[in-house]
């Protein structure tokens, strides 16, 4: 481990005494996926999706503020099903790739999210997460003070509307995966296969849609699906936000950055209540996720089980991720991720 790692991670976040590289032995025990699971957990989701969804077009005749209700789990539901294309993308639901992949288009369709375009991404995010020279492909963009300070004031003033949680997990999700998700953004030159998984998703939603609406009309697919998908969209980002946006993530050039130091370090271990942890299929466990991503969710708390020096790297926390919401910099200095308002973002100017 480098100095810079062992100076910066507090007393209550101690590292585990096994090396990040080392882990890599260790949990490579976990990845083998059981395909009678793996089924089991793809119809004990997509199942009860089908019928909310349902549900909350029937309660709109009673009331729509049923059907607002209804939209809750519905769009936990939705999450779930993105976690699973999750793992699917990294080829960790079934042991084939085919099934994997093939699983993870026919996900994407409802969670509006081009596989193989998102599955690219995806794969340049693990391989680049917490690399100050890598930045700005398939992570919410994080600038440290100094360029902060660097910029213009109407460049200082976008990034601040940026970093807001209005458009952060408001407005942003909701283009993300309506309009961005269209078109095979960072792809448009990589070949024919990422134009071919955003066109062809695009169809498959245009049927699928177009089917429902000529049942129900479109002004009621619209009240139903709209609610759903803004709900989903806004959890999946602020799940994403708060797995390497924390006080004590972890972000380093080149040559100091190395990928286990990142991945254990520079994701969070989000420790969340019983139900929460089931909607989000163990996502929480990220660290664990980052440094083995071939883990099937439903082994990550396994792991955690059988290494409980594991536990406690990154944990925080729902009450105490709400404090995340206001960590905007990067500071090179304390390696922390600080606020606008603290003195250090200014103090360097």
């Amino acid at each position: 481990m480098s100095q810079q790692t062992a100076d910066q991670i507090p007393s209550t976040l101690a590292a585990p005494t096994t090396p990040p590289r080392d882990w890599i032995a260790i949990l490579a025990k976990y990845r083998d996926p059981d395909r009678g699971r793996s089924i089991f957990e793809m119809l004990i989701t997509a199942i009860p999706f089908v019928l909310l969804w349902g549900a909350a077009w029937y309660a709109s005749s009673i009331s729509y503020w049923l059907t607002l209700i209804i939209a809750l789990p519905t769009a936990g539901f939705l999450v779930r099903l993105f976690m699973i294309q999750h793992d699917c993308g990294h080829g960790a639901f079934f042991r084939d790739r085919a099934s994997n992949d093939w699983t993870g288009r026919i996900i994407g369709i409802f969670t509006m999210t081009p596989y193989d375009v998102w599955q690219r991404s995806h794969a340049i995010h693990h391989s680049t997460t917490g690399n100050l020279d890598r930045r700005g492909f398939g992570d919410i963009t994080t600038l440290t003070v100094r360029e902060y300070q660097g910029l213009s004031w109407i460049r200082r003033l976008g990034y601040r509307l940026y970093r807001s949680p209005l458009v952060l997990f408001g407005l942003g999700p909701a283009f993300l995966f309506i309009v961005q998700n269209r078109l095979p953004f960072g792809h448009m030159r990589s070949g024919w296969k990422y134009w071919l998984s955003a066109m062809g998703t695009n169809a498959a939603i245009a049927i699928v849609a177009g089917s429902v609406i000529y049942f129900i009309g479109w002004r009621s697919f619209l009240m139903v699906q709209l609610p759903i998908l803004m709900l989903a969209s806004s959890m999946g980002v602020w799940l994403f936000y708060i797995q390497h946006q924390f006080e004590d993530a972890f972000w380093e050039h080149d040559p100091k950055w190395t990928f286990h130091e990142a991945a254990l370090y520079g994701s969070s271990h989000y420790d969340l209540p019983p139900l929460l942890r089931w909607f989000t299929a163990n996502i929480g466990v990220h660290h664990v996720h980052h440094l083995y991503s071939k883990i099937p969710y439903y082994r990550l708390q396994n792991v955690l089980r059988d290494n409980p020096e594991l536990a406690n790297v990154r944990r925080m926390t729902f009450w105490q991720s709400l404090s995340c919401f206001r960590l905007r910099l990067w500071d090179e200095k304390s390696h922390q991720l600080i606020s606008f308002a603290d003195p250090r973002a200014s103090a360097r100017a």
